[in-house]
């Protein structure tokens, strides 16, 4: 990724606040709100210290990487949050399908919650931490992550729920993994946390998004630092503010473990004439104009507070809210033939023949 320059090899509580405000930005509406995971990661780094983040090229034949993320409805885990037991019993379960100790976690995506909690995860359990994930922002599909697009097969998975059941799952592709997972989170209220995806120093070359979780804390600090955040992080992710204005409409409901809907954002001042809709699939996924696509998955989309420029999650949008749309392009990888096969419009169900934001197909 073009945004990614300033490498962190540790990251301290001190970051959190900053990496918690990046990964919001880059969950593109999903991922889970970052404030509770924030707090959590924060706990967790000041009680067991700093936690070393590696590259693809630090990783040596005895690591083992699993990436880790929450898997559901992000309005369901406002209020459901995870029990202090479920990462370890999540770990040792994994170590036990895979045969071998795991040292390594990796974030499944970078964006919102699912971006933050494997630091505080890390900490406790005293892994190291990947710079890098699978996504490079937030998407709800199993299936849709750069491993997949790589070629690389997942082996097994491990899903667990508040209550303390436990799922390993083994399918043929990340299809059925995405099915059967689901149709586990919805019997468990609607929220899991999972690991998949056992990655070794040699599958992992190619096959991640590298530096992900650097990018994540440059851009918060960015929006932390600045007096005009909203033109910050725009600068930051060489993005575009594609709209400021409110929220004049909101349709939002949860079916099927996803949050589904649209929201409609009236512009106001310079652009008071104008109106976009968003659809939403847990995330933000296309930008309508007067009939015309201006924005679509896999490209990023990020609602954020006109005033601070902190992300808002789709599940705490709310009508009237003073938002500003951003904007901008996605991991290369995903502009390939199967990372649109995997994330384009059509994949989301959207008859709609992808044009890339702010630059060419790769």
């Amino acid at each position: 990724m073009a945004l990614i320059t300033d490498r962190v090899t540790a990251v301290a509580v001190t970051d959190v606040a900053a990496l918690a405000a990046g990964a919001a930005i880059f969950g593109t509406g999903g991922g889970g709100a970052v404030y509770t995971t924030q707090i959590v990661a924060e706990a967790a780094l000041a009680d067991n210290g700093p936690v070393e983040l590696v590259t693809v090229g630090d990783l040596g034949p005895d690591d083992l990487v699993i990436s880790m993320s929450g898997i559901g409805a992000p309005t369901v885990g406002i209020e459901m949050l995870s029990s202090a037991g479920q990462i370890e019993l999540l770990v040792r379960e994994a170590e036990r399908a895979a045969g071998r100790p795991i040292t390594t976690l990796m974030a499944a995506e970078i964006g919102g919650s699912n971006g933050v909690g494997p630091v505080g995860w890390a900490s406790r359990l005293g892994l190291k931490l990947l710079d890098a994930d699978g996504m490079g922002r937030a998407f709800p599909d199993a299936a849709m992550v750069a491993m997949n697009v790589a070629g690389v097969p997942c082996d097994f998975s491990v899903l667990s729920d508040v209550v303390g059941n436990v799922s390993v799952i083994k399918t043929v592709d990340l299809h059925w993994l995405e099915r059967h997972a689901r149709a586990l989170t919805v019997a468990s209220g609607s929220i899991c946390l999972g690991v998949h995806y056992p990655l070794t120093h040699e599958t992992a070359r190619g096959a991640v998004i590298e530096g992900t979780v650097s990018a994540a804390i440059r851009v918060g600090h960015a929006l932390l630092s600045s007096p005009e955040p909203v033109a910050a992080v725009a600068a930051a992710l060489d993005g575009k503010i594609l709209l400021t204005g409110k929220i004049a409409d909101l349709d939002r409901r949860t079916e099927g473990g996803f949050a589904r809907g649209s929201v409609t954002i009236a512009g106001t001042g310079a652009d008071r004439d104008r109106l976009q809709r968003i659809e939403l699939q847990n995330e933000n996924l296309i930008v309508l104009e007067d009939g015309e696509v201006l924005v679509s998955v896999p490209d990023n989309v990020t609602i954020i507070d006109a005033e601070t420029g902190h992300a808002i999650t789709t599940e705490m949008l709310r009508y009237g809210q003073r938002v500003s749309v951003l904007a901008w392009a996605c991991d290369p990888i995903w502009r390939s033939r199967r990372g649109l096969e995997l994330a384009g419009p059509q994949a989301f169900g959207y008859d709609l023949t992808y044009v890339p934001f702010g630059g060419g197909l790769q």
